[in-house]
């Protein structure tokens, strides 16, 4: 099996693919397709061994910590190297973040169900239409917001499900074909240069994303070799009660940020194709939506101009 290991707020699988979850604006619900927001820091992650008296019965010791506010927004960034990519799966509540599938630990290709890294950078919601995702946003379980509530009918399980899978013998180099630095590094530099319950992952505004076809092919990938991690989310209560540390200030909104002229980001993937989104995911209501059956409304889902030059190229 693929060696998991916490360094540095970031999940290691192996030895050359991490991942890290990004903290970021949470853009309007207002039906248009914004640019990426920016990372505003990594979220710190932390370990439960030690922590057995403190923690819900069905919760690992091996599984992960995240702190976040309800409503706050996060990406998950994906860092490894181009000649030896991996592949991933993502799930929110136990649903395939790609598919709308319930979890498995098998990948599947009709439809695709996982992530070709570094190839993906990044993802910031689920697939939810053509060329764009609904950013996830952090709501509590047992209130109907969550993805898995929509897709599943309950709300048991929450945080984040990591699966990465290396490739079989021999069908990558084990070993650069020369130096050089991480192009995908330097992305996720780029677009991080500026600033009481359980938690699921609902979804939010629609942002300009795709999800690459994998272009290696299905049988490129070792079923066996592989690690997985569960990243449970927690409000600032209770992670204050697990872990005795505070939590992360509140991000500022998109509208602050805007404001003061700040970049967006856009990424040169014209060429790229994108996987088809999952009925089960296209009809999912967003936070906005399901709170408006509950006749609540809030300022903060109001629409922001974004203006050409506040928008960055990432190649």
């Amino acid at each position: 099996m693929l060696k998991v290991q916490l360094q540095n707020n970031q999940i290691q699988f192996g030895n050359q693919f991490s991942v890290s979850f990004q903290r970021t604006l949470r853009i309007p619900d207002d039906d248009r397709i914004y640019p990426l927001p920016p990372g505003l820091g990594v979220f710190p992650v932390y370990e439960l061994a030690g922590n057995d008296e403190r923690l819900p019965g069905w919760w690992n010791d091996s599984d992960v910590l995240i702190p976040v506010y309800q409503r706050e927004a996060l990406w998950i960034a994906f860092e490894g190297v181009d000649w030896r990519p991996n592949a991933v799966k993502v799930g929110i509540g136990k649903i395939n973040a790609v598919s709308g599938e319930r979890w498995d630990t098998k990948l599947h290709d009709d439809p695709q169900d996982y992530l070709v890294c570094p190839l993906q950078p990044w993802l910031d919601g689920i697939n939810a239409g053509e060329n764009y995702i609904r950013q996830f946003v952090s709501m509590p379980l047992g209130e109907g917001y969550t993805v898995e509530a929509q897709v599943a009918g309950s709300e048991q399980f929450g945080g984040i499900q990591l699966i990465v899978y290396e490739a079989k013998p021999n069908k990558f180099t084990d070993r650069p074909p020369r130096k050089q630095e991480s192009g995908v590094a330097l992305m996720h530099s780029l677009r991080g240069q500026s600033m009481g319950t359980e938690m699921g992952l609902g979804a939010g505004g629609k942002m300009k994303q795709k999800i690459y076809p994998d272009p290696h092919g299905i049988e490129t990938w070792d079923p066996h070799n592989y690690g997985a991690v569960f990243a449970h989310l927690v409000n600032s209560e209770q992670f204050r009660t697990l872990t005795g540390y505070e939590p992360p200030p509140t991000p500022i909104s998109a509208q602050t940020y805007t404001e003061y002229g700040l970049p967006w980001f856009d990424l040169y993937d014209e060429a790229l194709s994108d996987v088809a989104a999952p009925e089960s995911l296209t009809r999912i209501e967003s936070v906005k939506e399901l709170e408006a059956k509950k006749d609540i409304r809030r300022e903060d889902d109001r629409s922001i101009g974004i203006i050409d030059s506040q928008i960055k190229k990432l190649l």
